[in-house]
């Protein structure tokens, strides 16, 4: 008789990993792109930085896998970092015009509503949900979509190539990452429903040399 189990990831408490760097750098990469965008509107350079922090996404992954150095911090950090790129670089469009409100409305939304369901897992002591790698796959087709959309802008001869290839990403990853949200959400909808909440710790009663 046969015996399956399901392999679930193991993450090491490590710190300092070849992934984590990369994502440490990347977190560093966020505010100096806005700075590029609104600052000093150096289109040329924030859509640089994008496509540079887009590939180092997909290498700490894949380095994290290969050199068997995936982490609790990574597990952590590298969402974290994605998230914040995604948000600053959709905040940073919409100043400058480069994406109507309403795109903007719908991924902000949706990240609004799955952050507020991290409660109902808090709430139970149990770990977030684990990534869902079509998410993974939804945020780098945005993440590859914004930067040729900046690149639509640009006076070069690539411009009508970025505006075309931006806006079929645009409408791929944002279609695939409501859906992704969609399924994060049932999942939290489940352990709501199947688990109840942690009883929270009985209070101590005040001992006499407190008063």
């Amino acid at each position: 008789m046969t015996t399956e189990r399901n392999a679930e990831p193991v993450y090491s408490d490590r710190i300092l990993t070849v992934p984590n760097v990369l994502s440490a750098i990347r977190l560093i990469g966020v505010p100096v792109f806005l700075w590029l965008l609104l600052v000093k509107e150096a289109d040329g350079w924030a859509f640089a930085l994008l496509v540079a922090s887009g590939f180092t996404d997909f290498l700490d992954g894949k380095l994290a896998r290969l050199l068997d150095q995936s982490s609790k911090l990574g597990a952590i950090l590298d969402p974290l970092v994605d998230r914040l790129y995604l948000l600053a670089t959709l905040a940073g469009f919409l100043i400058r015009g480069i994406l109507p409100w309403w795109v903007v409305l719908i991924l902000v939304a949706r990240d609004g509503i799955l952050t507020l369901t991290l409660g109902i897992y808090k709430r139970r002591q149990l770990p977030p949900p684990e990534v869902i790698y079509l998410g993974k796959a939804a945020t780098f087709a945005l993440m590859s979509a914004l930067p040729w959309l900046l690149a639509g802008r640009m006076d070069w001869p690539l411009a009508g190539f970025g505006r075309a290839f931006g806006g079929a990403f645009l409408v791929w990853g944002t279609a695939v990452y409501v859906w992704t949200g969609i399924l994060y959400l049932g999942k939290a909808v489940a352990v709501y429903r199947a688990i109840p909440a942690a009883a929270a710790p009985p209070i101590p009663a005040p001992s006499s040399e407190d008063h």
